[in-house]
């Protein structure tokens, strides 16, 4: 089996054709429709069916994909430990909580940039369930999320801690009181949150279960949306600082049990660490990290 072949089945397999495999490649459809052809015999069966509309993968196909890509991101990622001479360079990709990015990332990644001029930091944001799924499909280098992570393919290193508040209106006087809405909501992110996990088992203890959920996809909608009524949610205080200072909304503090949460920085355990990331854990350990 050829690394190039699985290469192209995998080209094909994400973008849904041989034609446009083929541009991503540079090659021509014919040498595309070889490699795929020739896969196909060497393992026996058939990895696509084929139509005017594009190539869809068999059940072959689909056990075979995570294969390729996990091939290809090897091959990738050797590439790198063979340039990789110590000095950091080239691209950093990394992934971040929202909260996290907001409240800590700034200042760091500056003075990052500043120390490593020869490296392109990327950073994306989302939740911790989807940050954690792209470090172990190796899309990510590693990434910042709340923990604990425990899991066996994962290194798992403490970053930051945050104080976590329960957030409503400025009319609510007290957490009891504004439990006892008859329309309590909760006001959220995106399921994958940790935040909103953690919400839900902090009302769970309080016995307020089965409420209906406002879903947002930014923070500033978030607080909009607790500010004029809507609901309550749960955030790091320090993020919520200027909103509950300047009155819209109001930060419930809550025993240090349920209020303390640790920020970790996840990578995989069987990936070679370049010289780029082992840089800037290293600046985020000498930074604000407490």
């Amino acid at each position: 089996m050829d690394a190039r072949d699985l290469a192209t089945f995998e080209a094909v397999a994400r973008l849904g054709g041989m034609g446009r495999a083929a541009r991503e490649l540079n090659t021509v459809q014919s040498n595309v429709t070889q490699r795929v052809r020739r896969l196909e015999e060497t393992l026996g069966v058939s990895l696509f069916e084929r139509s005017r509309a594009g190539a869809r993968l068999t059940p072959a196909g689909q056990r075979l994909m995570p294969y390729a890509t996990r091939v290809g991101a090897l091959l990738d990622e050797a590439g790198r430990a063979a340039r990789d001479d110590g000095a950091p360079r080239g691209t950093l990709t990394v992934g971040s909580l929202e909260t996290t990015a907001a409240l800590r990332l700034s200042p760091l990644l500056a003075s990052y940039v500043r120390a490593h001029p020869g490296v392109d930091v990327v950073l994306r944001t989302g939740t911790t369930a989807e940050m954690v799924e792209r470090v172990l499909s190796r899309d990510l280098e590693g990434a910042f999320v709340c923990g604990p992570v425990v899991h066996p393919q994962l290194v798992s290193v403490p970053s930051f801690a945050e104080e976590l508040a329960f957030l409503t209106a400025p009319t609510e006087s007290s957490l009891t009181s504004a439990l006892k809405h008859p329309d309590l909501r909760l006001v959220i992110l995106r399921a994958g949150c940790s935040y909103r996990q953690r919400l839900e088992e902090l009302l769970a203890r309080r016995g307020v279960v089965g409420l209906r959920r406002l879903e947002f996809g930014t923070l500033e909608a978030i607080l909009g949306a607790v500010a004029a009524g809507l609901g309550v949610t749960l955030l790091p205080r320090t993020l919520i600082g200027p909103a509950w200072r300047g009155g819209s909304v109001r930060a419930h503090r809550l025993p240090a049990s349920e209020s303390r949460v640790q920020t970790v920085f996840v990578r995989r355990r069987d990936m070679l660490p370049s010289s780029a990331l082992l840089a800037f854990q290293k600046h985020v350990t000498r930074g604000d990290a407490k």
